[in-house]
């Protein structure tokens, strides 16, 4: 029974050749890779990298407001943070003892927010406002309507 098994196998004598995977897409755009299209004189695309995936809308001050600067056609300038919140969210700070890079720290956003939140060039996002107000332990209540900026300690204890 063995034998009528071994007799019906057939060998392949043709070469098999192994080659390298095609490269993966992280190779493709490595510089030596570029360089060595660039020689061949294939064509690259170079395309501009999105901001997906990145926290950039939260603590970008350049687009949170822009479709309403396009509505806009009267006053040309954004809504900026007014005295009475900037001078309570310094007062709250210092009170707390802390730094604006702590402060920073401690809302998760980078220190250059809270910079402009305090000298007041910061377009108002109530997110942050929400953190700083919980970091706080303070009351900013901001509203998008210019009529209400309630300033308090209403958290103090």
């Amino acid at each position: 029974m063995m034998m009528k098994f071994f007799d019906q196998i057939k060998y392949d004598w043709e070469p098999v050749v192994i080659r390298k995977k095609a490269p993966t897409s992280a190779a493709r755009k490595d510089e030596k890779a570029v360089n060595a299209a660039r020689r061949a004189g294939a064509e690259i695309e170079t395309v501009k990298k999105s901001t997906g995936g990145t926290n950039r809308a939260a603590s970008s001050s350049t687009s949170l407001n822009t479709r309403k600067l396009d509505e806009d056609t009267e006053n040309l300038t954004h809504e900026k943070v007014p005295t009475e919140l900037k001078k309570a969210i310094m007062q709250a700070r210092m009170d707390k003892k802390l730094t604006q890079a702590q402060l920073a720290q401690v809302i998760n956003e980078k220190p250059q927010i809270i910079q402009e939140y305090e000298s007041g060039k910061a377009i108002p996002n109530q997110q942050i406002i929400s953190k700083l107000e919980r970091a706080l332990v303070v009351l900013l209540t901001y509203q998008d309507s210019k009529e209400t900026c309630l300033c308090s300690d209403a958290y103090e204890t």
